[in-house]
């Protein structure tokens, strides 16, 4: 692979303008390609096969008017004041307008609907004044026919009695038998009458059981309103006929412009998040800051602004056709925003890297009086090499993510792998063309004077590190690193609610008028559906309602229940769930469980299945399975990381200390993360207003991206260390100068990498923010704790035994040989005279 890379390298130095012309042209059929076949990006993340997904599957199929998504459209008034009937009236024309929307199967008037509901209420008011008049009728009906049916009972025995009288004329006989048959009538009146009144009876209990489960469902619901109590805030609910993340962004574009251009005098309108969340932008002065910093370092590093510009014109062209060709399928597979920014993020901080290593090798070079070509050639088959090697573990990293069967993860992972293996052809060609274009000038003129000047070489260590500052610096670190990881024992997964937003935007400020108006709970309702033993209709439905909803009423957290319908085959029915608690609070979380637990649920007429789902459940549900995932996929790399290193150092303890670095810096990145992020710890420096869980696909990420950045940093220290000692210096000697030959270089590259990724926490978007504090502060910790600081003297108090191998592994072992040591053996520089021992291969 070296001398593949080293011809690689003198090609592409002697043919520079051919290199750097395919180069833009890939870029421009990159463009191409994305302005042809590029579709819409999704804001919200899902995973096929949950629970909720399920049932909202079975929604579809069986209740379709119940299974699109919603969103809503939050009015208050500016000071706090009940809206005018002008106020009001606007507000439906708005609403009006929004339901003509294509996709929007219909809106809800709230003051309609709290109209409604009020009418509701009175009607039941009057239904059981009407009842106890009714039943006082009845009631005085059977007092009225029980005193006629004693009178009655009174002349049949005064008549039984003349009958019974002995020696009775026919006349008078025929005169009793009259007066019988008067009685029979009468009784016969008064029969009619008893069921005319048990009729009553019937009717009137069965009237009286419609108004007690209408009351009954009345309660269980009357927490739920669409006005609040003082009348200052209104929802306007938004029924889609497709989920939420489904929904074109043409139309969630269209209902925003209408909200914004409604201007209704004395009333904010705000739009949540469900409608409100948009695809956040590639690069923003955050980013551009990052860059500007990268810019600054590399300067200083360098010391000429050809150097610093190189790196970073490396690193944009590969980004820009990286995630162009990833976008260029954003139409055929469903890509979530998040997915592009994170192609950026890694295609900007490795590209820049790799290409600096390839560079500070040929300027080290070119300094011991190495010909421009013959030296980008070695610098590329050399360093070159390792940058091949050190990207190939960030893409095994990387789209390792795709065994997690998590298809929008494991997207995620291909785009950014995608993005790093451009990086990579971009460094072992694109950079030796550029080299090659600026020539000598990429030395200051001080350097150039000083080319071949021994003396101006730094003096390499000749004393090794103290045992006990080795001890000392190993157990402060470990315990530094342990206090930082401790937040992560209570760390919990999520995803970004409206108050995750910025306080300034409107899915904020809908978020916040709806919790203070209705209550945290009408953020996140969650929608449950029972499977009924048997199809019912009219009362026996509605009874079937009340029952249910009784019993989920009486769950923990929950604050109101409302039927929302059945299917038309009467065996599935619906019904809304206010938790107490916002969607991203560990109690909702909890009702969930509850929820489900509940099923088989036993009720008069048998027993009914319950399931879940809605835009909180659903992100439970998808938080859920990340964290189930996450154990398998850090087992995963750290087993990888193990193999990897066993090749590379042809060692047992090496990678065994590596490993274990890396899962230290990870734990306390995971600490940083869940207190600045969930605690809400430095919230005013890092912009969290309201502490939530982690970003749930964060640490899954975290681990592939950091594992492969890691293991760069690692090979490149390490490397050094293993190349001094082979050539002679003793074992806690190689430490050292591995060390000092290294440290600058590693330096530059962490600051530029950290930069890079830091300037992402300050992104627009909920999403982005965590991403880019979680990548530069685990880089920071990384590189300048562990691999710097703990790992130096981790091999220094191993001496010897840090390269150990057992020899049945050692035959068997292939020789990667990561620094290019062979090439350099066979292309002999400085009179014939190889590089210094204590110099190794830029890697990374």
């Amino acid at each position: 692979m070296a001398e593949l890379l080293y011809r690689l390298g003198r090609f592409s130095a002697r043919r520079h303008w051919l290199v750097i012309t395919g180069w833009i042209v890939v870029m421009a059929i990159a463009g191409a390609t994305y302005a042809m076949f590029s579709g819409s990006l999704s804001g919200a993340i899902t995973i096929p096969g949950t629970p909720t997904s399920k049932v909202a599957d079975e929604l579809a199929a069986k209740f379709p008017k119940a299974s699109g998504g919603t969103g809503t459209i939050v009015f208050s008034t500016s000071g706090g004041a009940a809206f005018t009937d002008q106020q009001k009236t606007a507000i439906n024309a708005l609403l009006k307008n929004v339901g003509t929307e294509p996709g929007v199967r219909g809106v809800t008037d709230p003051f309609q609907t709290d109209a409604d509901r009020a009418a509701q209420a009175q009607k039941l008011t009057d239904g059981r004044m009407q009842l106890s008049q009714a039943t006082k009728q009845l009631t005085d009906g059977e007092a009225q026919l029980a005193g006629a049916k004693g009178q009655l009972a009174g002349a049949q025995q005064q008549l039984d009695a003349k009958k019974a009288q002995p020696g009775l004329s026919s006349s008078a006989k025929a005169q009793l038998e009259s007066q019988q048959q008067q009685l029979d009538v009468q009784k016969q009146a008064l029969d009619a009458k008893q069921k005319e009144l048990d009729a009553g009876k019937t009717q009137l209990a069965d009237q009286t059981k419609q108004l007690d489960l209408g009351a009954q469902l009345l309660q269980m619901a009357a927490e739920i309103r669409t006005v609040a109590k003082d009348g200052s805030a209104a929802i306007g609910a938004v029924q889609f006929t497709t989920p939420t993340h489904e929904v074109p962004k043409t139309v969630k574009d269209s209902i925003l412009a209408k909200a914004a251009d409604a201007h209704i005098d004395g009333v904010a309108i705000d739009v949540s998040n469900d409608i409100a969340q948009s695809v956040p932008s590639v690069l923003g002065p955050g980013e551009a800051a990052g860059l500007i910093i990268a810019a600054i370092a590399l300067l200083v590093m360098l010391g000429t602004v050809i150097g610093a510009a190189l790196p970073i014109i490396g690193a944009l062209l590969g980004v820009g056709v990286g995630v162009l060709a990833a976008l260029s399928f954003s139409d055929v597979v469903t890509m979530i925003s998040v997915t592009p920014v994170l192609g950026v993020m890694l295609g900007l901080a490795v590209g820049i890297d790799y290409s600096l290593f390839i560079l500070n090798r040929h300027r080290r070079q070119l300094k011991q009086g190495v010909e421009v070509h013959e030296s980008i050639g070695l610098a590329n088959g050399t360093s070159g090499n390792a940058v091949v090697f050190a990207g190939s573990t960030v893409l095994v990293a990387l789209l390792a993510l795709n065994v997690t069967g998590i298809p929008f993860l494991g997207l995620m992972g291909t785009v950014g792998a995608v993005c790093v293996a451009v990086a990579v052809l971009v460094a072992i060609t694109l950079t030796p063309a550029l080299l090659s274009l600026v020539g000598m000038r990429i030395l200051s003129r001080k350097e150039r004077r000083a080319i071949g000047d021994v003396s101006a070489q730094p003096a390499l260590p000749q004393k090794t590190m103290s045992t006990g500052r080795s001890v000392l610096t190993l157990l402060a670190g470990i315990a530094v690193l342990g206090v930082i990881a401790i937040p992560a024992m209570s760390m919990r997964l999520g995803l970004p609610t409206g108050s995750s937003e910025a306080e300034d935007s409107p899915q904020y400020r809908a978020y916040k008028t709806v919790e203070a108006k209705f209550g945290a709970g009408v953020n996140g309702p969650l929608l449950v559906v029972a499977h009924l033993p048997k199809a019912a209709t009219g009362t026996d439905l509605t009874a079937a309602q009340a029952e249910i909803g009784g019993k989920i009423a009486a769950t923990k957290d929950v604050v109101a229940v409302a039927p929302i319908g059945a299917s038309d085959d009467g065996t599935v029915a619906a019904f809304q769930v206010v938790p107490k608690e916002g969607p991203a609070a560990e109690s909702t979380a909890q009702l969930v469980r509850d929820l489900r637990d509940l099923s088989p649920l036993s009720v008069t007429t048998g027993q009914v299945d319950l399931g879940v789902a809605g835009n909180a459940s659903g992100n439970i549900d998808v938080s859920q399975k990340l964290a189930d995932v996450l154990p398998i996929y850090l087992a995963l790399v750290v087993g990888l990381s193990l193999i990897i290193l066993i090749f590379v150092f042809r060692s047992i303890l090496v990678p065994v200390t590596a490993t274990v670095g890396f899962v230290l810096s990870l734990l306390a990145a995971f600490g940083g993360l869940t207190a600045i992020y969930q605690w809400g710890w430095l919230g005013g420096v890092f912009g969290v207003h309201d502490p939530e869980p982690v970003l749930s696909f964060l640490p899954t990420i975290e681990i592939g991206i950091l594992f492969g950045l890691a293991m760069d940093y690692q090979l490149f220290l390490v490397s050094g260390m293993r190349e001094a000692y082979v050539h002679g210096a003793s074992a806690r000697l190689a430490v050292r100068r591995g060390l000092f030959a290294g440290r600058a270089v590693v330096t530059a590259a962490a600051v530029i990498m950290i930069s890079v990724f830091a300037g992402f926490i300050f992104s627009e978007s909920a999403t982005i923010r965590p991403i880019g504090f979680g990548l530069a502060f685990g880089v920071l910790i990384d590189a300048f704790v562990v691999r710097m600081l703990l790992i130096p003297a981790a091999m220094h108090l191993l001496g010897k035994s840090a390269w150990w191998l057992p020899r049945w592994l050692d035959r068997i072992l292939p020789d990667v040989d990561v620094e290019g040591a062979k090439l350099e053996r066979t292309h002999p520089i400085d009179g014939g005279h190889h590089a210094p021992a204590s110099e190794p291969a830029q890697v990374s």
